[in-house]
């Protein structure tokens, strides 16, 4: 006959409370000793500093270059989607094609919004920054 799965688990039970009984009894110098180490080391986590600088670490001005040449090509590709909108957007138009004329609106209205979040996008950014390194 198999054992009853709840008695094993009760049994363990015990005796993992019985040993954390016995430990917490005969060890309490070593306990007090734990916590307090695990007292300063939280104590000292809890006074990080975050100072973001991209040259802190190599390829740092890797980093730049490549978010620099993303933003460039994010500005292309918006400009891109402008014109060709703006053209369908005239097509569509002068074609009495009212379908055509509210999906080219929204390409160029939404490839403007791309531009405007490429180039806000730093301050964006830094405005959350700063305003996450007002909360204590």
């Amino acid at each position: 006959m198999l054992p009853d799965p709840r008695s094993a688990a009760i049994a363990h039970t015990a005796s993992v409370v019985g040993r954390l009984a016995g430990w917490v009894g005969g060890w309490r110098p070593t306990l007090r000793a734990h916590v307090y180490v695990a007292h300063t080391v939280l104590g000292r986590l809890a006074d990080v500093e975050l100072h973001p600088n991209t040259n802190s670490l190599p390829g740092g001005d890797v980093l730049q270059s490549l978010m620099n040449g993303l933003g460039g090509w994010a500005l292309a590709l918006s400009l891109v989607g402008l014109l060709i909108g703006a053209a369908a957007w005239a097509l569509g138009s002068h074609g009495q094609n009212y379908q055509q004329t509210f999906v080219d609106q929204r390409a160029v209205l939404i490839s403007g919004l791309a531009a405007l979040l490429v180039g806000a996008g730093p301050a964006i950014v830094n405005f959350f920054f700063k305003a996450g390194q007002g909360v204590h």
